[in-house]
């Protein structure tokens, strides 16, 4: 708890967008994204530790606003996080967040941090973490299906956790493809430019879908999908947003963070509340099985969950020591008696 007391005077630890990126860079982004993964998978390791609910959302037609809240019983964390798929055409990003560390024991804020930037950041991180246990051995090859903000995180944590060496891009958008390959070229990893999803998928063990339209959609239809890969899901996040067939979850072993989460908002929306899956907390302590066979189809139905915003946050909060790269926030009244909140507003009168 040493790491989670309050700054003298009781200010609070800030990140900027402006510092996070420097950290990232202090860090290597390569280093950050394995880092993170290890902070996730040790979150996941003592899974039944946590606070866990379905984030609260307040659902509209142009999108979503959410809260994401777990804790420990010694730390306290939150996400503010939004998802609106038509921001990109008002030149505006599709997912903002912030988020929050405290004390338990005293309630107190101990880190703020933007989180637009980090939850990039740990949604690759998670991915990968993820891939490592499900994806077929060997694999080196990624197919990434909609090339977004998150599609170069998404490649990068690949490469840093996995060892991916090649990825595949396909968008419905050319001008999105060809970003990603630009910001992809000189990073250690051979970039090919498909003109469909098919084309995408080959040679490909891993396949990553990312699209943003809120929108039952098909992206991958059943006859596209061979024995022996790992699905990646990670579009469809909330009510009514899907990417997948149904016919390929029928065929596929599916994996989720949280099922009370996921069966509201992931690709299970569009199957029976019981129809089963794994959760991957289980996986990664070793209490149920991954990847099984050659042949098998993995998909791991991402949607984001509290526990890996809380290790993102965990993470950043054991980084920023010593780098400069945050501002102390007077945020906290910090009156000499506790119980004269009043005496210090009089105090401060001009």
């Amino acid at each position: 708890m040493d790491n989670l007391s309050p700054s003298p005077k009781a200010l609070v630890p800030f990140v900027s967008v402006d510092h996070m990126m420097q950290l990232i860079h202090h860090v290597g982004i390569e280093p950050m994204l394995r880092g993170l993964a290890d902070y996730i998978e040790a979150d996941f390791k003592r899974w039944e530790l946590f606070d866990k609910t379905p984030r609260i959302a307040s659902h509209s037609a142009e999108g979503v606003i959410e809260l994401m809240p777990t804790s420990d019983g010694e730390v306290y964390g939150f996400k503010y996080v939004n998802g609106h798929p038509s921001n990109t055409k008002k030149g505006l990003q599709t997912v903002t967040a912030f988020g929050l560390l405290a004390n338990v024991g005293n309630g107190y804020p101990v880190l703020l941090s933007e989180m637009t930037m980090l939850t990039a950041m740990r949604t690759a991180a998670t991915s990968a973490m993820v891939a490592k246990h499900l994806m077929p051995k060997g694999a080196d090859t990624m197919a990434m299906i909609g090339n977004g903000a998150q599609s170069e995180f998404q490649t990068l944590a690949m490469k840093a956790v996995c060892g991916l060496k090649s990825v595949r891009l396909y968008d419905i958008d050319s001008k999105a493809t060809e970003k990603a390959a630009r910001n992809l070229s000189g990073m250690g990893i051979n970039v090919v430019q498909c003109d469909n999803a098919e084309g995408a998928m080959e040679g490909a063990g891993i396949i990553t879908t990312c699209t943003a339209d809120k929108q039952y959609a098909t992206i991958l239809t059943d006859n596209m999908i061979g024995a022996g890969v790992h699905i990646n899901a990670i579009g469809g996040d909330c009510p009514g947003k899907t990417e997948l067939a149904p016919a390929i979850l029928h065929r596929a072993d599916i994996f989720v963070e949280y099922p009370e989460q996921t069966r509201i908002e992931g690709e299970i929306q569009q199957l029976d509340a019981e129809y089963p899956v794994t959760e991957l907390w289980q996986v990664i302590n070793g209490t149920a099985k991954g990847r099984t066979s050659d042949r098998q189809i993995t998909l791991f139905d991402s949607v984001g969950f509290a526990i890996e915003d809380f290790s993102a946050l965990r993470y950043v909060r054991d980084h920023i020591k010593g780098t400069g790269y945050y501002i102390d926030l007077d945020l906290l009244a910090d009156p000499d008696d506790p119980r004269d909140l009043f005496g210090m507003l009089i105090r401060a009168a001009p």
